[in-house]
């Protein structure tokens, strides 16, 4: 297409070519599916807007519309998948000047936080209210998380050859993608997400006993489609039935990693044990633990320091 009629074309159509072009087959279905959803949004939100109207006033009034139904986060994400092709097309010489340049990112007001974790007693607490049978169930799958941390996508992708019950072992290199009607496995969500956790005595046993004359190669979870709601409907029974905040699948792994720091495991172990890309990841999620955690340790440094010197001095 003529430089001239592409600054003619339709933005949404534009980044439609773009996304084809650069991001499918580049990266997780998962993430494409954002690609798309942020195109579906772009369509409705700038039906005519075309790439020569792409202006800093044109494009803050596109960000506004959009932040008017999501929050500052979300619409932060929006933000940058639009900015990778309006780069392009300024590159491409398609526009004079850059739109985005010292946009102003709004949002709505966030929804009242969820419980994101659990503490030891109350984690305890629900691991209490399991029924744990004989055969694999949800209730297998909650415990799994709760002592692994791994992620919902991660667990319903294992198979009986990922064990290594001589080492108490698990190795994770691959997911579920749940998301599908047709399911299948799928890629991890990054390199570091390809890892192998170590797993307590009782917790090897148990699925050592469980996955026995299962097919190595098959997932022990999936038996047809799996939805996420399935499980969370199931951990909200047992958080009511233990009398502890309602949490979610991946609220549980928070709690894994929760635990683990008021343990004083490092942050840098947690990182590689939650399979995060690095350990700013884990520092920036779990910000607020680590604060009450190094208030707790200033309190002692202080008392520590204290006992050092009690001489009254000479008068």
């Amino acid at each position: 297409m003529p430089t001239k009629d592409k600054k003619n074309q339709c933005f949404h159509e534009y980044f439609a070519e773009w996304m084809e072009l650069y991001k499918e087959g580049g990266v997780r279905p998962v993430t494409y599916q954002k690609y798309q959803m942020t195109l579906q949004r772009l369509s409705e939100l700038a039906p005519t807007l075309t790439v020569s109207e792409l202006d800093r006033r044109s494009y803050q009034k596109l960000i506004n519309e959009y932040a008017k139904t999501h929050e500052r986060k979300t619409t932060m994400d929006f933000h940058h998948q639009l900015k990778g092709a309006i780069l392009d097309a300024l590159y491409e010489g398609l526009l004079e000047m850059d739109p985005t340049r010292k946009v102003i990112i709004k949002g709505k007001l966030p929804n009242a936080k969820k419980t994101k974790f659990l503490s030891q007693h109350e984690l305890t607490a629900l691991l209490a209210q399991l029924k744990l049978s004989k055969a694999l169930n949800w209730d297998w799958l909650i415990l799994l998380v709760a002592k692994t941390g791994m992620r919902f996508a991660e667990a319903l992708a294992l198979t009986p050859s990922d064990f290594d019950f001589a080492e108490q072992k698990i190795r994770i290199n691959k997911t579920w993608n749940y998301k599908s009607v047709d399911g299948g496995f799928a890629e991890t969500k990054n390199t570091s997400s390809r890892r192998t956790l170590q797993v307590d005595k009782l917790l090897n046993s148990q699925f050592k006993k469980l996955v026995k004359g299962l097919p190595e190669d098959k997932p022990i979870f999936v038996k047809g489609r799996v939805f996420n709601s399935t499980i969370n409907s199931r951990l909200k029974t047992l958080c009511k039935a233990a009398d502890v905040p309602v949490i979610s699948i991946h609220s549980l792994r928070h709690s894994h990693a929760s635990v683990l720091l008021f343990a004083g495991v490092s942050t840098a172990s947690i990182a590689k044990r939650l399979g995060h890309s690095s350990v700013t990841t884990t520092q920036e999620t779990y910000l607020h633990i680590i604060k009450e955690l190094e208030n707790k340790d200033t309190h002692k440094i202080m008392k520590h320091l204290s006992d050092l010197h009690k001489i009254a001095p000479e008068d």
